[in-house]
């Protein structure tokens, strides 16, 4: 039942971010537009270019990226143990913006941004655990620490590169890193690793569960620990490789949306991670639709309207954890 109501809000969303714009399109006209395209109506040309090759790629890339961001911070949580736990905040988005900067700037495109992305943030996963973990055992406050004091090296490394790139370069970089849905054109890569990725989570959602709890108490009962730990690394570095690879580096979506849902849903991961899909995207596809249109015909990142929602939840959440 939860899941069907989430499936309703995606598909309610969906519509929304196809019919609000600097033209608005009523849901009839959407209608016309989709039998059009299965060749069982028409609909206004007009209509049909702005949804089909303009809102709809969008909407789809954002629904993607807010679910892959949304998994990440859950599975995140599950391994640390801790609420605050988020691709964003744990420096993991830093790491793959940093690969794609750096493919960008050597003039790659394509599956070499994805890769260096990729690269980047596991590259930033590994840093982080391994300096939280030391010479012991690492505690999830020490943890949370560690990943925002790389997450701000990161920072200081990509404003040294952005000092040091050409000066046509900037502004596209710039609004890309502060995340932009602007040239999301090809949503079916993301999507299909969002549902690639949901499929074969959801068969270890009891381990998952077990892993929650702590490793001393799912190695008692029976669960391989640290290959399931590394499932998460690769999975976690891959899902926000990808995100960031789309739509630049959008934040906080991670934290607030597992959180809200486990307030709401419960702990059981086979129920958390396919709802953290769902309710991901359509937050992402909500926010993205307010920063097209809050200051038409100008645009705002996206990443401004997530920070806006995050920051807030994040203090909230820390405060709670003292």
């Amino acid at each position: 039942m939860p899941l069907s109501l989430l499936l309703l809000a995606a598909l309610a969303s969906l519509i929304i971010a196809l019919g609000v714009g600097s033209a608005q399109i009523s849901p009839a006209q959407i209608w016309d537009v989709a039998l059009g395209h299965i060749g069982q109506g028409g609909g206004d040309a007009l209509a049909r270019t702005m949804v089909m090759e303009l809102r709809l790629p969008r909407a789809l890339s954002a629904f993607a990226v807010g679910g892959l961001l949304a998994v990440a911070g859950a599975l995140m949580q599950v391994l640390l143990r801790n609420p605050l736990a988020d691709p964003y905040v744990l420096g993991l988005s830093g790491g793959a913006s940093i690969g794609a900067l750096a493919a960008m700037l050597g003039g790659l495109g394509g599956l070499a941004i994805s890769g260096s992305a990729f690269g980047g943030a596991l590259f930033s996963t590994f840093l982080v655990f391994g300096l939280a973990h030391g010479s012991g055992s690492w505690t999830p406050s020490r943890l949370l620490l560690t990943g925002v004091v790389v997450a701000a090296g990161w920072g200081a490394v990509i404003t040294l590169m952005l000092a040091l790139s050409p000066a046509e370069r900037l502004p596209g970089m710039l609004y890309w890193l502060m995340g932009d849905l602007s040239y999301a054109r090809t949503p079916w890569p993301p999507l299909l690793l969002l549902l690639a990725t949901c499929v074969v989570l959801i068969p270890l959602g009891r381990s998952l569960n077990v892993l929650a709890r702590g490793p001393q108490q799912a190695a008692a009962l029976g669960v391989a620990v640290r290959p399931l730990e590394w499932c998460i690394y690769v999975a976690a570095s891959l899902l926000t490789a990808a995100a960031v690879t789309t739509a630049g580096s959008i934040g906080f979506v991670g934290l607030v949306v597992p959180h809200m849902l486990r307030l709401l849903l419960g702990n059981d991961q086979r129920l958390i991670l396919p709802a953290c899909a769902l309710a991901g995207g359509t937050l992402l596809v909500l926010a993205d639709t307010l920063a097209r249109t809050m200051i038409a015909p100008e645009q705002l990142p996206v990443g401004v309207i997530t920070a806006l929602l995050g920051v807030p939840t994040f203090l909230f959440l820390l405060y709670r954890s003292r």
